[in-house]
Parts: structure tokens; C-alpha cells; sequence
């Protein structure tokens, strides 16, 4: 009778407090879900946070081992660019331009045409003698720090089963991201600020930082990185309607009503995870405004990377990392950029000096202040593109092989890995699949992919699932 009197007087001060003119039944769960319009009224919850044990956040798993990284930054080119236009050159395409040799099964999603060469010079650069195209000279500035791999692979043409299985090792849409893997296992180093944080101009996409079957607290945050006033970028984070004492009473509610939801039906991890989200909009409050604002940064340092959308996601990642944040992915977008169907040679001159000289200067800054070596930065797309043509001047998707890069974080500089044929149409050498890339990823932070495991519906899942293969030769 004392629970049922005490939650008919909670139920009460809810009516009068929040929604005076709400209807008469309240529940715990209800009440929570009408406030969340407000993302920083709603984070309140981190007032009483280190007073109130069902509220604390889930302890991460660890690391299984000593790790070489302590944070990622995976800057994803959204389409699929193209290997031998940029890091793969083949000059194999002036010589069979137009032709469909029999030597290669060049079997493609659409019906393409003959060999179409890239008008691009490729030169040798740095001590590694790398060589690289005309397109990316501030990344040939910096060559001796990436580990490019030539000869990535993946089994679907598609970009949405493609780009699901790049982010979550898996082409379906329900699993959990690289991100919510990684927010899982190291938790953060910021309890200001959110473990997986996403940086793209558009909203679209959620599926691919969603937390799957791991609790909640592990979904990215997204945040669009084309503004650069952050309230802007982060909408709703202060609460402009209620004074610092009015906010405290709502939290004192809330946490009432958890605990009164605790005694009558015990834990609710879903609603646990939500309260935990709050807790972390909160403290947002008084640490994002300053970390978001990227025109904080001295004029060289932000002349040094641009003033694109893409630029200043690069700059932003590099201060989300400097704070602690594990894990951040950066779209270039909005839409899929890269996906060069058509007028592929206009196109690449049009975008690739943005991202050539936002990537470089990341480079740069995290070994000028001595970050890269724990921070691992990758780079690619969810395929590559083929060296027939499409529409007579475009290049179709391709999965078969393809190039990505790695940076910093204990893998090794300078280094070519793998081939693709004489074309670039499929890996042939040292092939490495998108399995094997989260494996090594996951090596560098210290997991062994193969024991880092939720147990979900009766078995334990992991990124790899039953694949991965840590690329050893390509860490320092």
C-alpha cells in the first residue's frame, strides 16, 4: 500500500511539475519519453549520476592485451573512390584502352564498356617511394605514414549490403557498428562527452552507428560537421526554459520514478541505457560548446586544413580524440560523393583537393602534438570502382578489389600491401578482406577480435563473426 500511495503522489507532482495539463495516468516510462524533445533538459539526469548506482554506466570489457592505440578515426569515403585514379595506377589502361582482354573476368553490376585508363600522372614519393597520383599532392607529402593496401576485397556490389558490412562486419542492418564494438570494450576517457561519435552533414544513415544488440550507451552520436556554431550542430543542448533549480526538481522526478520502476519491476536495461544518454547530454553542456567549436583553433591551424564541411570534420575528429573520445567517423558527404557513375575525371578534380588537404593536415597535427601514434586513422570507401567504363566517362562499382590506407596507431608507414591485377579489377596478392581490417583494427586496441563477444539470443557474437585475420606484417 506505502509503493501504491507513494506512486499515486509521484504520478501527481509529475502532472503538476511537467505536463500541467497531461492526462491522469503517468507512467515511469511515459514520463521519461515526453521530455526527451529537450536533448540538455533531458540529460539532467547527471546531477544525481554519482549518487545512484541504477543509473552508472556499464564497465567497459578492457583491453586483452597491451595496445598500440588508444583512439580511431576512420575517414569514410561514401560511394567507393577509385583505386587506379588515385593510389593503384595501372598503366596496363593506355595500353588496352577500350579492349575487354580475356586475361581478367571483368563481370560488373551494369553493363560497362572497354578498359578506360586514368588521365592522371602517377609519381614515387617520400623514403617509401609510394607512388601516388597528381590528384592527392598533400597526402604525397605525407605518404611515409600511410600503409596503403591495394588489395582489398568485399562479395557485394550493392552499396547498402556493402557499406553495412564495412561498418559492421555484417551486410544486414542489425548489427552493431565498429564504433559501438569499440565504445564497448574501452568505454571512454571523457565522461563528458560520448564514446563513438559520428560526424556527417546528413542525418541519413543511423543504421551504421547504430549499437545493435549491445546496450544503448554504445550507439554513436551524430553530429553535422558542415556548421560551425555548435549550437547549431548540437540542437537542443541547453535547456532555455527552466532555471538551474527547476532542473534539479524534474531530475529529483525522474530518478523518483526509477527507482519506484526498479522495486516494482527490477532492472529495464533499455530504459537504464536512456537515462545513461541523458546523463551524457547533460555534461555536454558545460564541455561540448567548447570542444564542437572548431573556430577555437589558431587561423594557421584551420587555414592549414580548409574551410569545407569535410575540413572541418577532419579538424573537429582531431580535437574529439585530443578530449578523449574513442572512436570518430567522419563521412565525406552528404549522399555518396564517390560514387562516379559518370564524368568520373571532372569529378575527381572537383572533390579531391578537399579531402587531400583535410586528411593531410590531420596527418600532420596528430604527430605534431604527438597523437598519432595512439590514434589509428583509416581511410576508404565500402568498394572501389572498375577499369571499364560506365556511360562512356564513369566507372561501376567494385567490390572485387580495391584500396584502402591506414595511419599511425602501431601500424607500419611507408608500406604497399597487397596487388590487384595487371588492371586493378581484382585482388590477386595478399588479399585482405573487411574481416581482416576490423580484426587488425581491434588487434591495435588491444582485443583479440575473437574474444571480444556479447552474448545475444542464445550465442556469442562478434565483429568478425567466424572471420578476421590480424594483418601482422603491417604493424610496427
Amino acid at each position: 500500500m506505502a509503493v501504491q500511495a507513494r506512486s499515486q503522489q509521484l504520478e501527481e507532482c509529475t502532472l503538476v511539475a511537467v505536463r500541467p495539463h497531461a492526462p491522469s495516468r503517468w507512467t515511469r516510462r511515459r514520463f521519461v519519453e515526453s521530455i526527451c524533445g529537450g536533448f540538455g533538459s533531458v540529460g539532467l539526469a547527471g546531477m544525481l549520476q554519482d549518487h545512484l548506482g541504477a543509473a552508472a554506466s556499464t564497465r567497459p570489457v578492457g583491453p586483452h592485451f597491451a595496445s598500440k592505440a588508444k583512439h580511431v578515426i576512420f575517414l569514410f569515403m561514401t560511394g567507393g573512390p577509385s583505386q587506379m585514379d588515385l593510389l593503384d595506377p595501372k598503366p596496363a589502361l593506355r595500353t588496352y584502352a577500350g579492349q575487354r582482354p580475356e586475361s581478367v573476368d571483368l563481370r560488373t553490376e551494369r553493363m560497362t564498356g572497354g578498359l578506360l585508363p586514368s588521365p592522371f600522372e602517377f609519381r614515387r614519393h617520400g623514403r617509401s617511394g609510394t607512388e601516388v597520383s597528381e590528384l592527392l599532392p598533400k597526402l604525397a607529402e605525407v605518404v611515409d605514414e600511410l600503409c596503403v593496401i591495394r588489395s582489398m576485397y568485399t562479395f557485394n556490389p550493392t552499396h547498402t549490403p556493402a557499406r553495412n558490412l564495412i561498418h559492421t562486419g555484417n551486410i544486414a542492418s542489425t548489427r552493431p557498428s565498429l564504433g559501438a564494438w569499440i565504445s564497448y570494450g574501452l568505454g571512454t576517457e571523457n565522461r563528458n562527452l560520448p564514446g563513438f561519435v559520428v560526424l556527417s552533414p546528413g542525418a541519413r544513415g543511423g543504421d551504421l552507428w547504430r549499437s545493435g544488440f549491445l546496450p544503448a550507451e554504445h550507439q554513436g552520436t551524430h553530429f553535422n560537421h558542415s556548421e560551425l556554431d555548435p549550437e547549431q550542430m548540437i540542437r537542443y543542448l541547453r535547456n532555455d526554459m527552466l532555471d538551474a533549480t527547476a532542473q534539479r526538481e524534474q531530475l529529483d522526478l525522474t530518478q523518483s520514478l526509477n527507482r519506484l520502476h526498479m522495486e516494482r519491476i527490477g532492472e529495464d536495461a533499455y530504459l537504464d541505457a536512456r537515462i545513461r544518454a541523458m546523463e551524457t547530454a547533460y555534461r555536454m553542456q558545460f564541455e561540448a560548446l567548447d570542444v564542437f567549436d572548431v573556430r577555437n583553433e589558431p587561423d594557421y591551424i584551420r587555414q592549414d586544413y580548409g574551410d569545407t564541411p569535410f575540413a572541418n570534420g577532419c579538424l573537429l575528429a582531431r580535437r574529439l580524440v585530443e578530449q578523449g573520445v574513442r572512436y570518430v567517423h567522419v563521412y565525406y558527404g552528404p549522399g555518396q560523393p564517390w560514387d562516379d557513375h559518370k564524368t568520373i575525371n571532372k569529378n575527381l578534380r572537383a572533390r579531391c583537393p578537399d579531402m587531400d588537404r583535410g586528411t593531410a593536415a590531420l596527418i600532420r597535427d596528430l604527430k605534431q602534438r604527438g597523437l598519432l601514434e595512439e590514434t589509428l586513422i583509416v581511410w576508404g570507401g565500402e568498394f572501389g570502382r572498375t577499369p571499364v567504363s560506365e556511360a562512356g566517362d564513369g566507372r561501376d562499382h567494385n567490390p572485387y578489389g580495391f584500396t584502402m590506407w591506414m595511419a599511425g596507431g602501431g601500424v607500419r608507414g611507408g608500406v604497399t600491401h597487397g596487388a590487384t591485377d595487371e588492371f586493378g579489377f581484382q585482388a590477386v596478392e595478399n588479399r585482405v578482406s573487411i574481416h581482416d581490417l576490423h580484426a587488425t583494427i581491434l588487434n591495435q586496441l588491444g582485443f583479440d577480435h575473437e574474444r571480444l563477444t556479447y552474448r545475444y539470443a542464445g550465442r556469442d557474437f562478434r565483429l568478425t563473426d567466424v572471420h578476421g585475420v590480424v594483418l601482422r606484417e603491417l604493424l610496427a
